[in-house]
């Protein structure tokens, strides 16, 4: 390969191809627009100015397009962020919230330095079905609102947004249809004059760029003792949140990613963030359905022009942002928590096929995410859910058989499965300890002991059969188990 060659191997697939850039370019500013109404309510729920909110997604979007590992994913002002951090606000002010969101930076920067995107190989299919039904049940019940108590023209308005974005891709698809649907629906409100909620009713939007400094709080041990608590809420919740969606647009779009450089650019990006006066954030589920699902993007450019995008729409095209109506952005996101929703989960032949434990995770997932809001309690419940109903399972798959030996003064027990606290709590059961012969062999060649208390019932075991004058070889177990049951028989009395 020529010299040459490898320099166009090594750029951008939209440095190059035109078609790229298009679809990354329209996709960022589809993305954009959905953003400003969005970060404009988070502000509301961290009680901050709109301003605030909007300068948090413009710089998360920015730098995480540069360090973060996820590709096209959307990273901005999020809800389950500004939750965690309201009640900060509320009783501290501004200064103490930014100073949280730069300690939640470095709380996510060390968190992914040591490996807790690792975490990620432990959340099960089910949990993984249930948080994305419960982020398209979110994303709708997040426009309910915006159709409550608003005149009747918001109604016909809404429909014909989605019959645009429904019927305009079998035109062309060059053109994403929320954008189309956007601009039309805008030109038909203020064409028409039609009296209905637009953008501009949520809040005033940024006449200028942010500017960097400090945060204005006392540097003291009270303040971080303070921020602390708050910071490191916030730094589990966004990586969760983040790794989650991460995890999801690679199955969308059967590409990988880099959790654990993901992770530490969630956390250079609200470093940055807290300096520039940004109420922090994270991955942005809804937005990053949009970028991919909806419009195709596929690289870090449709990232970064979300971000700049906002700003160039905010502070050159404010009139004309404000002007655009809720129901053009209510529509989107509606075809969004469709396109979202994982229907096959729940059509009754996958239910019918599916095992029980499996929906009863799916469901617990769907319904602690609904109840409280937070995606991130909904996939903690669910995971160890899905834990208790695998121990449960593999439980059973223990069993003693009882062989009798060639000299008639032996007995030999086979032991198959798996041995673990939950499976071993019944083996000191399984022997007959008074009828047995002098000499017992418990054969463990088909099982494996995976902690102390499969060790202690072994133990307990051997004692009982002691108590009786008997004797007892233990045989057949492989290197791990070996060495376990080497280091711990004998040492765990009473534990039992």
């Amino acid at each position: 390969m020529s010299p040459a060659a490898r320099v166009r191997g090594l750029k951008p697939d939209w440095i190059s191809d035109p078609k790229v850039w298009r679809t990354e370019a329209l996709a960022g500013l589809v993305v954009a627009l959905a953003l400003i109404p969005e970060a404009i309510s988070f502000s509301i729920i961290a009680g901050v100015d709109p301003a605030i909110g909007l300068f948090a997604s413009f710089t998360m979007a920015v730098v995480i397009s540069i360090v973060g590992g996820r590709r096209a994913m959307i990273s901005a002002a999020t809800g389950a962020v500004a939750l965690v951090i309201a009640p900060l606000n509320r009783e501290h002010g501004l200064g103490h919230l930014v100073a949280a969101v730069i300690l939640a930076g470095v709380f996510q920067v060390v968190l992914g330095a040591v490996g807790v995107a690792k975490l990620m190989r432990f959340v099960p299919r089910s949990v993984m079905v249930g948080f994305v039904n419960a982020l398209a049940i979110l994303i709708f019940m997040a426009q309910v609102p915006e159709m409550r108590d608003v005149p009747w023209a918001v109604y016909p308005l809404i429909v014909g947004g989605l019959a645009l974005m429904v019927f305009f891709p079998r035109i062309t698809t060059v053109i994403p249809a929320p954008l189309v649907s956007i601009v039309i629906l805008t030109v038909i409100t203020v064409g028409a004059a039609i009296a209905v909620p637009t953008v501009g009713g949520k809040g005033a939007l940024p006449s200028s760029l942010p500017v960097p400094g400090l945060p204005d709080v006392p540097f003291t041990l009270d303040t971080l003792t303070t921020i602390a608590p708050y910071a490191f809420a916030m730094a589990l919740v966004g990586l969760m949140e983040s790794l989650m969606t991460a995890k999801l647009v690679d199955e969308i779009t059967d590409t990988p990613s880099n959790k654990t450089r993901e992770s530490i650019g969630q956390g250079i990006a609200n470093v940055v963030t807290g300096f520039f006066g940004g109420m922090g954030g994270c991955a942005m589920i809804g937005q990053t359905m949009i970028n991919v699902k909806v419009s195709g993007a596929r690289t870090r450019l449709s990232t970064f022009l979300a971000g700049a995008f906002l700003m160039v729409l905010c502070i050159v095209c404010g009139p004309v942002v404000s002007d655009i109506p809720m129901a053009a952005l209510v529509a989107v996101m509606i075809m969004v928590s469709f396109a979202t929703f994982d229907w096959h989960s729940v059509t009754p032949k996958t239910l019918k096929r599916m095992p029980a434990g499996e929906i009863a995770v799916m469901v617990i997932t769907v319904a602690c995410v609904v109840a409280t809001h937070n995606l991130a309690v909904g996939v903690v419940v669910g995971s160890v859910t899905a834990m208790v109903v695998f121990a449960k399972r593999v439980a059973h798959l223990a069993e003693v058989t009882a062989v009798a030996g060639s000299d008639g003064r032996t007995v030999v027990y086979q032991v198959t499965g798996e041995l673990f606290f939950a499976s071993s709590n019944d083996l000191v059961g399984r022997f007959d300890y008074a009828t047995d012969a002098d000499k017992v062999v418990i054969d463990l060649s088909a099982a494996h002991i995976w902690d102390a208390s499969s060790v202690a019932a072994l133990d307990a075991v051997e004692t009982k059969y002691a108590q009786c004058g008997k004797t007892v070889e233990i045989t057949g177990l492989n290197d791990p188990s070996a060495d376990l049951h080497g280091r711990l028989t004998g040492e765990l009395a009473g534990s039992h």
